[in-house]
């Protein structure tokens, strides 16, 4: 039990310096985990960690679907965590809670624009990237310099899907600097003639952003792409194309960031509205 209190310190640590979980969150996932080592029934036998997590469900059950979601949730990523480290462990008892989907939380344009100002060449280029293009990390990573040719990029998504993304001209140029300064084989971002790793560029990436007093991970430049395009016109079918998305459903979650904007918009616009707020 122990080197499994010291293997959560180690996660958290982790999710704090590599991931750029907020003290928040990090604070839940500890809390979650904690119940779990408290009340799960574990089985160290042999070389195999079985975690059986009924009696922890009945503990929590009168919880909101929400939050015994993402309780499990973190206890999930945990165990990956453990099996990344070359543990073997069965999970059991963990199966979904369905729950509404929450709103990404996108950031703003003048926010990124602040931050690229102290990035450095490296960090700069991946946030234009990822916040003019949607990529994933994961495309980001895998982003190879014959992918790149006047005016689109050639992505290469989940499930070896490719699609093809505008890139602007100024996008283009800004690529071609940057290897200027580090000349690389085959992908855009290479250290030592290999391909930087997902964890790298997330670091670097939110590296970037705490120097101006921000916590941004990867996805939300990812998350304020979509709200962007959506909110000044774009087509929710062109979105989802654009983001790789297996359906419009996943997209979808991003129009209701921009009906909030428009009715924003509508009450500071519309002259009954105006007058009413007036009156008051």
């Amino acid at each position: 039990m122990n080197e499994l209190y010291r293997q959560k310190e180690a996660f958290l640590k982790y999710l704090d310096t590599i991931r750029g979980y907020s003290p928040l969150t990090i604070r839940s996932y500890n809390d979650a985990i904690d119940e779990m080592l408290t009340f799960a029934e574990m089985d160290a036998s042999s070389n195999l960690l079985s975690i059986n997590l009924m009696p922890l469900r009945l503990k929590i059950s009168s919880l909101k679907a929400k939050s015994i979601a993402a309780k499990l949730s973190a206890i999930r990523s945990f165990v990956k965590y453990l099996r990344s480290q070359g543990k073997t462990v069965e999970l059991r008892g963990d199966e979904s809670i369905k729950t509404p989907k929450t709103l990404p939380k996108p950031i703003t344009h003048e926010q990124i624009l602040h931050a690229l100002q102290y990035a450095e060449p490296q960090a700069a280029l991946a946030i234009t990237l990822l916040y003019t293009m949607g990529l994933r990390i994961s495309e980001l990573t895998h982003l190879r310099l014959s992918d790149i040719s006047e005016g689109w990029s050639r992505i290469h998504g989940k499930g070896s899907k490719e699609r093809d993304i505008p890139m602007m001209d100024n996008i283009r140029t800004m690529v071609q600097e940057y290897q200027k300064i580090n000349p690389s084989r085959e992908y855009v971002f290479e250290l030592k003639g290999e391909k930087l790793s997902e964890n790298s560029l997330r670091y670097t990436i939110i590296k970037a952003f705490a120097k101006v007093g921000l916590k941004v991970t990867p996805h939300q430049l990812r998350h304020t792409y979509a709200t962007e395009l959506l909110n000044n016109g774009a087509r929710i079918a062109d979105v989802s194309e654009l983001l790789g998305h297996a359906s419009m459903a996943t997209t979808q979650i991003y129009t209701k960031l921009g009906n909030a904007l428009k009715m924003e918009h509508y009450l500071q616009s519309h002259p009954l509205c105006q007058t009413h707020e007036d009156s008051k």
